[in-house]
């Protein structure tokens, strides 16, 4: 008889527990598309629809050990990381996944919450770029988060490219610039790679209250496409098309009395499964 396992994903990030971001909504795009989820948790939050009210971050040395468990046991074929709260966080996190090489890694640098709550104290940025962005394969700044790491207000498709420029200058291999809050009917996210590639990845806005935890949703999506084998320009695109989709789908559905989640489960895959 042949033995299969699933195709596992690990997330590292906070958890929300009103269920629409972080852990909870990767942990969700995971199973929604077909994959196995892991987590290791960063830090646990008090947040609802309408914000949050508490952050804890979770001690470095059990984060640690949290990793080393699952990639000891049930090592992924692809990492997502999300919230990191301070930098003896960060360094725990990349010092440990510089153990196990290989894995493709996607950063998605949570730094506050859509209503604009801090998710991350002053001294994390250095740290991102001292010890995370050296290991990743791609990092999803969304606007406001691009303009923290460079210090570059972003207006428009220009400033994304020059953004996105400026953080390849800073060792990234690639850069993927969320563009979501830009004003127009489209929505326009940004890449560009090491060697200068370009591409643009266009999407016509969605009007809907439902909103909560989209780029958390995005980055673990692209972990799981990477997973099943894509390449990195497929799974952007094919995340995209994902993320467009569970907004379309959870338009008007009411969840809280804020800023509602996304539509996850709109069409769920099987697990899938590998020899």
């Amino acid at each position: 008889m042949k033995s299969f396992k699933y195709l596992p994903v690990l997330s590292i990030a906070g958890s929300d527990c009103g269920g629409g971001a972080g852990i909870q909504a990767d942990l969700k795009t995971f199973a929604a598309l077909g994959c196995y989820g892991t987590s290791v948790i960063s830090a646990v939050t008090a947040q609802n629809t309408l914000g949050i009210s508490a952050v804890h971050p979770i001690p470095s040395e059990i984060v640690k050990q949290q990793i080393i468990a699952v990639m000891d046991d049930i090592q992924p074929l692809a990492i997502k990381i999300g919230m990191l709260y301070s930098a003896e966080i960060v360094i725990a996190v990349a010092e440990t996944l510089k153990n196990y090489p290989n894995i493709p890694i996607i950063f998605d640098p949570v730094m506050s919450a859509s209503s604009g709550d801090s998710l991350m104290q002053k001294d994390t940025l250095k740290a991102f770029q001292a010890h995370l962005f050296p290991i990743i394969i791609l990092l999803t700044p969304n606007l406001n988060e691009a303009t923290q790491l460079t210090q570059q207000a972003v207006k428009n498709l220009e400033d994304m490219k020059n953004v996105a420029s400026k953080l390849l200058k800073l060792g990234l291999k690639n850069v993927l610039i969320k563009g979501g809050h830009l004003h127009g009917e489209q929505l326009i996210n940004f890449y560009q790679n090491q060697e200068g590639h370009q591409h643009q990845f266009i999407s016509e806005k969605i009007n809907s209250q439902n909103l909560h935890g989209t780029g958390c949703t995005l980055s673990s999506a692209i972990a799981v496409y990477l997973a099943q084998g894509f390449s990195l320009l497929a799974a952007v695109e094919r995340s995209g098309n994902y993320v467009h989709q569970s907004i379309l789908q959870g338009a008007n559905v009411k969840v809280g009395s804020g800023n509602g989640p996304l539509n996850h489960f709109f069409e769920p895959q099987k697990l899938i499964k590998m020899i």
